[in-house]
């Protein structure tokens, strides 16, 4: 399994200068690459390569490797749509692969630049450490608010897959962005609070429309993506460990093209579209896999409809975050009455009186244990 890992650099002035001077020449060279790329309508690399190579390293003074680089990054961003013609900000990425870039030692990298190589510092976290002394790959050098990181490709061993007979089910959504079938819930209340308050403060920033206004704009930005990506690492990390120290399997819905199903009112279209499932999933997924947990998708239908006592399902059933069966009355949780039906359909077991339960989805006045019809 291959694994990106962020690396800080620390170079000194003059090597964070020649950095990026570098990463301006390359990305003007991939903006003059694009252009021939668009013109003769071709993806090809070897073809862009007789076309434009001599003519990009005289005039831009790239090395060799690093027009070449230039060259595959132009081609694999066209690839993406051949009717766009790509275009690269003088901050953009550049890949280094192993010939221009080496290690020495594991806090330390030999890195090629316009002004030759450059031996620079690197820092690095307790996690970071573990893995970097795998076998290291390409690696991507990126800038963050004038902060130099790399970004490492890793062989991360993928342990052998765990053989499961129960699964844990996860039902995933907006006001609570996780609920599993054990009950723990996972409030998405302060990461909605923040979305609306960056909401507020970038209407009133667009309104400005001032240089500034911009500069702060992509930072609040960036600060709001990062929190929901650390609340998403969060979760995902718990669910897989719990998953792993029951021996059970993760069972996720499959919402693919979910945004395109749903309809929502005016007012709710924005928290519905900053709806990050797709990046929970992601982690969940990657993170099992280092766990040796198995993860199956399930379609949603129905999931948060069906009862778990009696198996109706029926639209009357789900009354916002209450779900009430109006065959038998089983009372419950809507988002953990969907999780155990996830858990459930994972193992295609049907939906059959005698479960056991726990308080959040017993009836008013059951004790705790199991229902029987």
């Amino acid at each position: 399994m291959k694994q990106t890992l962020l690396a800080k650099l620390l170079p000194t002035a003059q090597q964070a200068q020649a950095l990026s001077e570098t990463m301006k020449a390359f990305n003007e060279a991939c903006n003059s690459i694009s252009e021939t790329a668009f013109e003769q309508r071709t993806v090809n690399k070897i073809k862009l390569q007789k076309l434009i190579y001599r003519e990009i390293r005289q005039k831009y003074g790239l090395s060799a490797q690093l027009t070449i680089r230039a060259i595959s990054k132009v081609a694999e961003a066209y690839k993406r749509d051949i009717n766009v013609k790509p275009s690269f900000r003088n901050d953009g990425a550049i890949v280094y692969d192993q010939r221009i870039l080496s290690w020495k030692g594991i806090d330390r990298v030999s890195i090629l630049t316009m002004k030759g190589r450059e031996l620079i510092s690197v820092k690095f976290g307790v996690y970071q450490e573990e893995k970097l002394k795998r076998v290291r790959g390409q690696a991507d050098l990126i800038v963050k608010d004038g902060v130099f990181y790399l970004g490492v490709v890793v062989d991360v061993p993928e342990p052998p897959v765990n053989d499961v007979k129960e699964w844990l089910g996860v039902d995933l959504g907006v006001i609570n962005i996780a609920v599993d079938s054990d009950g723990q819930v996972w409030s998405g209340n302060r990461l909605n609070g923040m979305r609306s308050r960056h909401a507020r403060f970038r209407a009133k920033l667009q309104s400005i429309g001032s240089k500034s206004a911009h500069r702060l704009l992509k930072k609040r930005s960036r600060g709001e993506k990062s929190f929901a990506k650390d609340v998403n690492h969060c979760i995902s990390k718990l669910l897989v460990a719990k998953a792993k120290d029951t021996c059970r399997g993760v069972a996720l819905e499959d919402l693919k093209g979910i945004r395109s199903r749903i309809t929502v009112k005016k007012a709710q279209r924005r928290t519905q579209h900053s709806w990050s499932f797709n990046q929970l999933r992601s982690f969940i997924e990657y993170k099992a896999k280092l766990s040796g947990v198995p993860v199956r998708f399930v379609n949603p239908r129905d999931t948060s409809r069906t009862c778990l006592f009696c198996g109706c399902a029926a639209k009357e059933n789900r009354h916002g975050e209450s779900f009430k069966c109006v065959v038998c009355g089983f009372v419950g949780f809507a988002d953990h009455v969907a999780a155990v039906n996830i858990g459930r359909v994972a193992v295609n077991q049907p939906y059959v009186s005698g479960i056991f339960l726990n308080h959040s989805v017993l009836p008013q006045g059951q004790a705790h244990g199991f229902i029987r019809g």
